[in-house]
């Protein structure tokens, strides 16, 4: 009887790690999707209401009730900004300075496994995202990194790149601002290279840009819009060929992982 007592506390022990070890991982999941830098939106009101709620770079997901309010159509709440947003006056001392960009226009190559993108980028209109983007690529920054991320709603196709742990997580140590070019009307055209932030932060810009393979509309938050830094000038359809492609079975049908992995080979600018 002892020897069996034993064993069911163990067999229940092992039970409770498992469940333990999932919790842990639905955290983390939602981790995952909280950091992501990038807010999506929609063309009718309760889907754009319901997309920024589930998937943008606000700091927190939505409740089921709030989630639930918005498929009805109702008024969401407003967008929380960052508990502990990194948002400062000035740029730390590793962030480029847009002297170094300002009045110039970069061109150069997005290479990516599935394809080769030509680029250009406006020193004159973002002289800040178009310095830090340049100093990226010429320390080779982006080779080997990802584009973890792809959104493909009706008014809403965007492919996001460059986070360095490659999950969509921002790097801390690497942030900056202010916001240029923001779009007044919230319309990102096809072609358009913008910036991903986080949420609320008009310093919260890092080393993240998206691709908008489609007209998009992207609301702003309560920092504004988002920087747009340059526009592709050829190979947008290799975006929109991993646009076709689809995502990854998840919990989204319209934003999630690429169903083929995408990653950059490089990212050079002259």
């Amino acid at each position: 009887m002892a020897a069996s007592s034993r064993s069911a506390r163990e067999a229940k022990r092992r039970v409770q790690q498992m469940e333990a070890k999932r919790e842990l991982r639905k955290e983390q999941d939602r981790r995952r999707k909280r950091d992501n830098v990038l807010a999506v939106g929609a063309g009718t009101a309760a889907v754009a209401v319901a997309l920024v709620l589930q998937l943008t770079v606000f700091s927190s997901n939505p409740t089921e009730a709030e989630y639930a309010a918005a498929q009805a159509g109702l008024t969401s709440p407003s967008a929380t900004p960052d508990a502990t947003p990194s948002a400062s006056p000035s740029n730390a001392d590793n962030i480029p300075k847009p002297e170094t960009a300002a009045g110039q226009t970069f061109t150069g190559e997005l290479r990516l496994n599935s394809g080769t993108l030509g680029v250009e980028l406006d020193g004159t209109k973002a002289p800040q995202a178009a310095a830090v983007f340049k100093s990226l690529a010429d320390q080779n920054f982006y080779a080997g990194l990802n584009c973890h991320r792809l959104t493909t709603a009706e008014t809403f196709g965007v492919l996001q790149c460059g986070s360095k742990a490659g999950d969509g997580s921002s790097d801390p140590g690497y942030t900056w601002g202010p916001l240029e070019n923001t779009p007044p009307d919230n319309k990102y055209p096809a072609g358009t290279i913008a910036v991903a932030r986080s949420g609320g932060n008009a310093y919260g810009n890092g080393t993240q840009f998206f691709i908008v393979y489609k007209d998009t509309v992207i609301p702003a938050d309560a920092a504004g819009g988002y920087t747009v830094v340059g526009k592709v000038t050829s190979g947008l359809d290799v975006v929109a060929n991993i646009a076709a492609a689809g995502l990854k079975p998840g919990d989204n049908a319209t934003d999630g992982a690429p169903a083929e992995p995408v990653t950059i080979d490089s990212f050079s600018l002259k």
